[in-house]
């Protein structure tokens, strides 16, 4: 029964009905209820050893040499982990809200282990001063939503891990930030020659060469150089 709902709800979420994780297990709704008398507490059950797992991991991260990198690492892997499930997505937004609480002490338990893991690496000169805890599990839920709304392969939107780099790039201290890989253009689009903008293909006429007036102006530019050369 246990493992028909961790199914259910890593594809669904809280969103599943209890009628769909009988029918997976095999069983009636009423047996799922003798064990488990609501599902909310069935989800409970499901999911309180991912975040166990996250926590585990982070404290074993708490005394590492190099504890900026390792935070930006950890943060990146909780998101693409955690991406994957529905039910820990779910979870983390519910909690992060106040509106849950996956286990007595889970979630207090998760937020104590990553701030260690972020105040450390604040005071390695890697993290920006003036984030905290809610900061940082407001823009943990945030990523995994987007994330989560970017298709697998990447193709015809954001490519995967890009909303990643950027939640990243916006806690770190320096001004350097991450080279994004490019999004994809679309079937019916065309890229930039300058910047790689995608532009719409024209219906009629000639398909233009540059998504605007400063880039076709550096074009430009970039011709009379050449040409005076």
């Amino acid at each position: 029964m246990l493992q028909a709902a961790r199914f259910a709800f890593e594809e669904q979420g809280l969103a599943v009905p209890l009628g769909e994780i009988a029918r997976r297990a095999g069983v009636g709704a009423g047996t799922v209820y003798r064990h488990f008398p609501s599902k909310e507490a069935l989800f409970r059950a499901t999911i309180v050893d991912r975040i166990e797992l996250f926590t585990d991991t982070a404290r074993d991260l708490a005394e590492v040499e190099d504890p900026g990198p390792v935070f930006f690492r950890f943060l990146s892997s909780v998101v693409r982990l955690a991406g994957r499930n529905k039910a820990l997505c779910d979870a983390l937004e519910e909690a992060g809200a106040g509106r849950f609480e996956p286990s007595p002490g889970v979630g207090q338990n998760f937020d104590e282990a990553l701030e260690v893991l972020l105040r450390r690496a604040q005071e390695a000169g890697e993290v920006r001063p003036d984030v905290g805890i809610r900061d940082l599990r407001a823009l943990l839920v945030g990523c995994l939503s987007m994330e989560r709304a970017v298709p697998e392969t990447g193709s015809g939107g954001t490519a995967p891990g890009r909303m990643t780099a950027l939640m990243c790039d916006a806690l770190r201290t320096e001004r350097a930030v991450t080279e994004l890989e490019a999004e994809p253009v679309k079937r019916n689009e065309l890229p930039c020659e300058v910047c790689g903008a995608a532009i719409a293909a024209a219906r009629t006429g000639r398909p233009a060469r540059y998504c605007g007036g400063a880039c076709r102006q550096k074009a430009h530019r970039v011709r009379e150089r050449t040409r005076r050369t």
